[in-house]
């Protein structure tokens, strides 16, 4: 995706508007709906409204905002936070927008994009928290669906839990150390039993929750590493587990194949660790890597170790775990989807089939360089479909001990590169033919290669035939 079509045309903020006063020019539908929406503020509102429609009218009326029916005059702007130009007249709006920009006021125009210095979003009200969605005015119905949306998620009794950490935001500043003590202590606060007891209507209840949290918050933070699966790359296969624990961490260490995308998603100011390695180029060797999550979780350290697929499979996490042990550094995992799964999904290919395949083998192969045959590539021989990880640079290997120790030449293979991402490629063909990935230049991805029986079930519709790539094109492409 381009850079640009992620990048908003405007940056969302909130004005402080509390006694501040802000003026609303037109007297029908588009004015009311902004006095409307206004009057969920503080704000001091006036009423620009030569000939306010039946409905407005008692709307003011009712919330006694005072009116002034007079046409346009820049002096009516004097003093205003904000200005809502809503006449119904676009020249008339213009003309009242111009005005307020010259006193730099920062003003909006019905239905004039031009004429917006900002755009009024859809609003859910749980004061003292709201939430704003905006799309830059190109879909007003899409805003409001949104906003009902989330208004169905969001208790109603949210603003009343702000207001009560409000309460004890003082002392939590005193007791509570700054950092993860403090993140930890607000979780547990607007998640847990204060939450519940609000919601409840026990607000007494709450303050005693809230007091006995912060009893337990004075001590310092335990250090806690996550070893987290980032699966294959798709960010909408994360696990809502390892994305809760990305936003909480303190510091997030994570390896060369996880996409920024990923990385991106923790929280903003959490220090971001690069341990980068890829074939023939490491940032920092293992131990390093483990010498440094030992070092962070003795300070107190959160930290989110972001390992591709699972940390389990293939990830070296038993190298980690076992420094982590040594330390006596507290740590969880958090699994991912691995690529082999990511792969069949992609190629709708079932890994065990009913009759054909009832076993199945995650390797790298790269125990196949030995005189004796490996227990996985046994099981091969045997039925069992067979995953092959960072199957690229094997895959001459792979095939020809397989069909040397008898497995069929035609038995059927699937070839994956950025397994379960948008930008995926898929290529299928026979064992025989599965040297040529090691002369296919273009493939710079992780790559992914399924062996089996049950590959033959496999959904080829999307897919490329081995036999159709032509390698001297694929390199010609390259460069």
């Amino acid at each position: 995706m381009d850079i640009n079509e992620q990048q908003l045309g405007v940056f969302p903020a909130f004005f402080r508007v509390a006694g501040e006063g802000v003026a609303v020019f037109g007297s029908g539908d588009e004015a009311f709906a902004k006095a409307r929406l206004l009057s969920n503020t503080k704000a001091c509102i006036t009423a620009y409204a030569e000939d306010a429609e039946p409905d407005y009218r008692a709307f003011l009326l009712e919330k006694a905002i005072p009116v002034v029916a007079a046409p346009f005059d820049p002096a009516q702007l004097d003093g205003a936070r904000l200005v809502f130009a809503a006449t119904g007249d676009a020249a008339q709006d213009r003309a009242i927008v111009t005005a307020a920009r010259a006193l730099r006021i920062p003003a909006n125009a019905v239905d004039q994009p031009d004429y917006c210095d900002f755009f009024t979003p859809a609003l859910i009200n749980r004061a003292p928290v709201a939430v704003a969605i905006g799309t830059e005015g190109v879909g007003p119905v899409l805003a409001q669906m949104i906003r009902a949306d989330i208004d169905r998620l969001l208790p109603r009794s949210l603003g009343r839990l702000g207001r009560l950490a409000e309460s004890y935001r003082s002392a939590v500043e005193k007791l509570v150390p700054r950092g993860v003590a403090r993140r930890l202590y607000w979780r547990s606060f607007f998640k847990g039993r204060v939450a519940d007891a609000v919601e409840a209507g026990d607000l007494s209840q709450a303050r005693r929750e809230a007091t006995r949290l912060l009893k337990g918050a004075r001590q310092a933070a335990e250090g806690r590493i996550f070893l987290v699966g980032a699966g294959p790359g798709a960010e909408d296969l994360l696990t809502l587990r390892a994305h809760r624990v990305l936003m909480e961490a303190d510091v997030i260490v994570f390896d060369a194949l996880v996409p920024q995308a990923i990385v991106d998603m923790g929280r903003r100011d959490a220090h971001r660790i690069s341990v980068g390695k890829r074939k023939g180029c490491h940032s920092k060797t293992q131990d390093e890597i483990n010498d440094l999550l030992v070092e962070l979780g003795r300070e107190g350290k959160r930290v989110v170790r972001l390992k591709s697929g699972d940390p389990l499979v293939f990830g070296r996490a038993g190298e980690e775990m076992a420094a982590l042990r040594a330390a006596g550094v507290a740590y969880e995992i958090i699994p991912g989807i691995t690529s082999a799964l990511a792969a069949a999904a992609d190629f709708e290919l079932p890994l065990t089939l009913r009759g054909v395949a009832s076993s199945m083998v995650f390797t790298t192969g790269h125990d196949l360089h030995g005189d004796s045959l490996p227990d996985w590539a046994r099981l091969a021989l045997s039925g069992a479909t067979v995953a092959v990880y960072m199957g690229r640079s094997n895959a001459a290997a792979v095939a020809g001990r397989l069909i040397r120790a008898g497995l069929a030449e035609d038995t059927t293979v699937a070839v994956v590169e950025n397994a379960g991402r948008a930008e995926r490629r898929l290529m299928h063909g026979t064992l025989a033919q599965l040297p040529r990935l090691e002369q296919m230049v273009s493939l710079t991805g992780p790559v992914m290669v399924i062996i089996g029986d049950a590959v033959a079930g496999a959904s080829f519709e999307h897919s490329q035939a081995l036999h159709d790539v032509s390698v001297d094109a694929d390199m010609l492409a390259r460069t």
